[in-house]
């Protein structure tokens, strides 16, 4: 059974779908008038995985995924710039899907942008309206938090305590125009240069929560299973999202809500003021994207992530374990030549039924991916001491290329696709091979070509050839000065192999 942590009801719950073999999910997007950040990431990949595991389970998931195309950061980033707003919108908006397309974060089931979602706003700001949980005054229609008894109970809070920190009433004047200073915009009235839309209000656009309630209801209906997005969403956001919902329709919101932590910066909140804010797109410059997505694989999502230079590194000799695992079970299955089969079948399927089972203990309880991860780890374990030293029949290939498929598997409900991790270090490498490599190829084996990848694999052969005629000389001339460049040759039952040291 699949439980999951509801910020709700402040508890794990067993999950339950609202439908058989179906599960809607609905992941607040972006506003797009800059380019996302890694606080943002680490909560697309969170969501990401979860969704990647329930499709795993066998569910149909429907996910759906917003952009915030219109906003005051927006309209004043266009004001800046001396560009429409709509521009602003659409540049940032395909850098966003460039991004996370970047961190292998799959596309939603539906992507809906307000400006195409007017008209079911407007309908939702009238139904409030007409059940008296809203009001208008003079163009713009506030939501009264008081009229709604449920109000605050997504966040816990209580109206007679809270102070007045909705970003709405940040705007000098407004709190004077409201029955109560916690009450909050559903629709604004238009302001000069401002993009607008007409209404039964005149002209204007909606309140940055309302989005959110209308296309839920659209494409997901309510209640519908899972909302998410990060903690500091909860409130104003989500609360206010769950009291327009409640108040329209009479009807529960979601079934059950989720919220990734925050992500701090070598232990510090991430922010401008501190020089520590960090755009995805920068990092990936350096940072490769799947040692990224490893290591906000590392923390549970829930909890707040530490990035720091120092864990990047650690995330990435971490993941090269995985790697080599999976790329010596592959060298050893192309190079089986043995006659008699050594792995037992028996204790093959007694592995992969053990990493199965504990990987989905761990991603059953509120898909904790730091758990799932040490999982992986211990059967990369199992799978090395297996095939340490052994040379595989083509009998034992099989075998081992099942236990390496699994391992795949694995990793690619985690969001991370080993083969094409595989291929970027082989690329990488290939860049990285000397020319000296390739002299001391033409030197000692007659190499003529130009590709250092062959040029290695020629010196292994000469050295093989030298080994065989028991000319030590010309075979450790070939291992010392190989590694002089920094490659390590690793004699196995089923022949040498080169690695980088």
């Amino acid at each position: 059974m699949i439980k999951i942590y509801d910020s709700e009801s402040r508890a794990k719950r067993d999950f339950e779908a609202s439908e058989f073999g179906r599960i809607k999910m609905y992941v607040c997007g972006p506003t797009v008038y800059n380019y996302v950040h890694i606080g943002n990431a680490r909560t697309f990949i969170s969501f990401d995985v979860v969704r990647r595991y329930l499709q795993w389970r066998g569910f149909e998931v429907i996910y759906v995924s917003n952009i915030t195309d219109v906003d005051d950061k927006i309209i004043a980033r266009a004001h800046e710039e001396g560009r429409m707003a709509s521009e602003v919108a659409a540049e940032y908006t395909e850098a966003f899907i460039e991004d996370m397309r970047a961190i292998n974060v799959l596309d939603p089931t539906i992507r809906p942008k307000a400006t195409q979602e007017i008209p079911e706003m407007i309908q939702l700001v009238v139904a409030l309206i007409d059940k008296g949980y809203a009001y208008e005054v003079d163009g713009d229609v506030y939501f009264s938090v008081r009229a709604l008894p449920a109000y605050g109970g997504l966040s816990g809070r209580n109206l007679d305590d809270m102070e007045a920190g909705h970003r709405e009433l940040r705007t000098e004047g407004i709190a004077d125009r409201k029955r109560d200073a916690q009450d909050f915009a559903v629709w604004k009235a238009a302001k000069p240069g401002e993009p607008s839309w007409e209404s039964p209000w005149g002209q204007g656009r909606p309140g940055w929560h309302l989005e959110c309630t209308a296309m839920s209801k659209k494409y997901l209906g309510y209640p519908f299973d899972i909302h998410g997005g990060g903690c500091d969403l909860i409130f104003p956001h989500h609360e206010n999202e769950r009291a327009q919902a409640m108040a329209a329709t009479g009807s529960d919101f979601a079934n059950y809500w989720m919220h990734a932590g925050m992500l701090q910066v070598n232990s510090e909140k991430m922010s401008k003021s501190l020089g520590n804010f960090k755009l995805l797109r920068d990092v990936l410059k350096t940072v490769d994207p799947w040692n990224l997505r490893f290591l906000m694989l590392q923390t549970h999502y829930r909890s707040s992530l530490d990035f720091s230079e120092e864990r990047l590194e650690e995330a990435a000799v971490a993941f090269a374990r995985i790697k080599t695992t999976v790329r010596n079970a592959q060298w050893s299955c192309e190079n089986a030549s043995a006659d008699r089969s050594v792995l037992d079948e028996g204790h093959v399927e007694d592995l992969m039924r053990g990493f199965r089972f504990n990987f989905l203990a761990a991603m059953d309880d509120d898909f904790n991916t730091s758990k799932a991860l040490s999982a992986v780890f211990d059967y990369c374990s199992d799978v090395n001491s297996l095939l340490d030293g052994c040379a595989l029949s083509s009998l034992d290939a099989v075998a081992a290329e099942r236990l390496i498929g699994i391992l795949k598997e694995i990793m690619g409900v985690l969001g991370i696709d080993m083969d094409r991790a595989l291929e970027s270090d082989a690329a990488g490498s290939a860049e990285e091979y000397p020319v000296e490599l390739i002299e001391l190829a033409r030197e000692i084996a007659g190499f003529e070509g130009h590709d250092g990848a062959d040029a290695a694999d020629a010196l292994i052969a000469a050295r093989a050839a030298a080994r065989a005629e028991r000319n030590w000389a010309v075979a450790d001339a070939v291992r010392d000065r190989m590694s002089s460049l920094g490659f390590t040759i690793e004699d196995t039952p089923q022949g040498a192999r080169v690695s980088r040291a």
